[in-house]
């Protein structure tokens, strides 16, 4: 769990609402990033039931992308509580060097995952 959630979710929301039409809500008592008032592309999750995970959850394009990215490195990836079975992937951001490069590119490949198909044709990100 990381010693500073707000630090760590600062840096999430600025990668998050960098993205276009991207807005923050609270949704489930956790801070949740839409596009528009659409769709989520983003949950930030800090010790979620007495967890002690920090972490940022995102969209993946199904079970498969999930697997393989726990596969690959399971001390970063895991399946979050109620978002996994829809295609979501928690990202641990509680280690001692989160990559931030990596955690944006994910964000911002989430969103692609979400944004109306409108959005992508107008140049998305």
């Amino acid at each position: 769990m990381s010693p500073d959630p707000d630090a760590v979710l600062a840096r999430v929301r600025e990668l998050a609402l960098a993205l276009p039409r991207a807005i923050e809500k609270v949704s489930h008592g956790a801070p949740v990033f839409f596009i528009d008032k659409g769709r989520s592309f983003a949950w930030f999750v800090h010790d979620h039931h007495g967890s002690g995970i920090t972490a940022v959850a995102v969209k993946t394009s199904g079970a498969e992308e999930q697997e393989m990215l726990i596969e690959a490195d399971p001390d970063l990836y895991y399946r979050p509580p109620y978002l996994a079975p829809s295609g979501w992937i928690g990202i641990r951001l509680d280690g001692d060097a989160v990559d931030w490069d990596h955690v944006g590119d994910r964000i911002a490949m989430s969103w692609e995952l979400v944004a109306p198909k409108r959005l992508l044709e107008m140049g998305g990100r």
